[in-house]
């Protein structure tokens, strides 16, 4: 089945809301092996929504319109809809009835334009709305099915669910695509993709895809059949690229982050970090405290901007600074055991960069980031690394190596796993 997404709304068209009710259906229309060409949004002229409902609706089996079913003047999506078939808007009692119930039970009653809401394209399956106001509808063509679903996102997923995908389940006969993601930290996209090469021939490429990000990539791996078909593939194809990554791989999974990870690597030992950071401005702290139950292992941390408050506070000797400069490799080292003592934790983390636009030179250019990870019954760990872009970009990516170095390190404690 082809399947097609009209996003309804002008404001999806301004700098200030994003469409994220078509990347929901996306992942649906996946999970059932529906292939989507077509994603287009448009403002909310009945004229432009009946024209894309037409050409949409000739190229697609599937049609799912997300939006313009409010009470509203600029809520068309209805009309535009009956204009695209050539069929008339009926009043439906039911629907009707449905949205007196809502609003007696708010203790309110309906306006006269929520009347508009319960017009339906003659001949369309109404589909009950029990999180709003909008009932949505189902029309059925000779070539399939158009939806007309609520543009509110939390509506459109329950509806989504109850009625778009039993409709697909019963058409697909337990015939599905599925994907699962791996995730890997501050490796640069071609040497991810060289690196699992081997698996484009095992497998074709057309089932991979390496996608970048600001510190982070994501390996996608697809699969399509029947369930049990398709998650032994699955299986195979992370093993494979588990097996070529190496523990580049830091988890599964879109949702997962580094700092959760992180977290539960300091969980299962039982230790503890704190941090140091001068050109992050406490944004390493920031992100291990974002993790619930972080007080568990993350007692806490100094931002010490300035060379006076790298030596009160973490006792950095004035010496040290004057000779190597505060971004320096010694000057990480100390940062990092500094305030590990200063927390009494099993481990402390030093962070000290240039993070620009000013104060870069021949011999440390704006981007340079020098990391170090101290612990009690091992050397202190240190890294440089040298990062691109703006200001926001390289304090995002030294946290970001900050935690992967201490990801890393943590495989080495007493007690990790293999």
């Amino acid at each position: 089945m082809r399947a097609a997404i009209l996003a309804v709304g002008s404001e999806l068209l301004s700098v200030d809301r994003l469409d994220t009710n078509s990347l929901h259906l996306t992942e649906l229309l996946e999970r059932h092996g529906v292939e989507l060409v077509r994603k287009v949004v448009v403002g909310d002229d009945e004229v432009a929504i009946a024209g894309e409902i037409a050409r949409l609706a000739a190229e697609a089996e599937l049609l799912v319109v997300g939006g313009g079913l409010g009470p509203t003047a600029d809520d068309v999506t209805r009309e535009a809809c009956a204009r695209a078939l050539g069929l008339p808007l009926r009043d439906d009692p039911e629907a009707w009835g449905a949205i007196e119930r809502r609003f007696a039970a708010l203790a309110r009653v309906p306006s006269a334009n929520n009347r508009r809401q319960a017009q339906v394209v003659a001949g369309a399956a109404l589909l009950a709305n029990p999180w709003g106001t909008a009932p949505g509808q189902r029309i059925d063509t000779p070539r399939g099915a158009i939806f007309l679903l609520p543009g509110v996102p939390f509506e459109l997923a329950g509806m989504a669910a109850a009625e778009l995908e039993p409709w697909l389940a019963a058409r697909s006969a337990g015939h599905g695509r599925e994907r699962r993601t791996l995730k890997v930290a501050m490796r640069p996209e071609s040497e991810v993709d060289e690196a699992i090469a081997p698996l484009y021939e095992q497998f074709g490429r057309r089932w991979i895809t390496v996608l970048s990000g600001a510190g982070e990539i994501r390996v996608r791996l697809w699969a399509e059949g029947a369930s049990a078909e398709r998650r032994s593939r699955l299986a195979a194809m992370e093993a494979r690229a588990r097996e070529l990554l190496g523990e580049a791989v830091f988890g599964t999974g879109d949702a997962t982050t580094l700092e959760e990870v992180v977290a539960e690597g300091l969980l299962r030992l039982g230790a503890s970090i704190a941090t140091a950071e001068s050109c992050t401005g406490g944004l390493v702290a920031e992100r291990l405290t974002r993790v619930p139950g972080s007080s568990r292992y993350f007692p806490g941390g100094v931002v010490t901007y300035s060379n006076a408050e790298k030596t009160a506070l973490l006792g950095v000797p004035e010496a040290l600074i004057a000779e190597q400069g505060a971004v320096s490799e010694p000057v990480a080292r100390a940062m990092a055991e500094g305030a590990r003592l200063r927390f009494s934790s099993t481990l402390g983390l030093g962070v000290t960069g240039i993070a620009g636009p000013d104060g870069g030179s021949p011999e440390k250019p704006v981007g340079t980031v020098h990391l170090a990870l101290a612990a009690a019954d091992r050397p202190t760990t240190h890294r440089v690394v040298r990062l691109p872009g703006d200001r926001s970009r390289i304090r995002w990516l030294a946290s970001q190596a900050a935690l992967e170095l201490l990801r890393r390190s943590l495989r080495s404690l007493p007690g990790a796993a293999p």
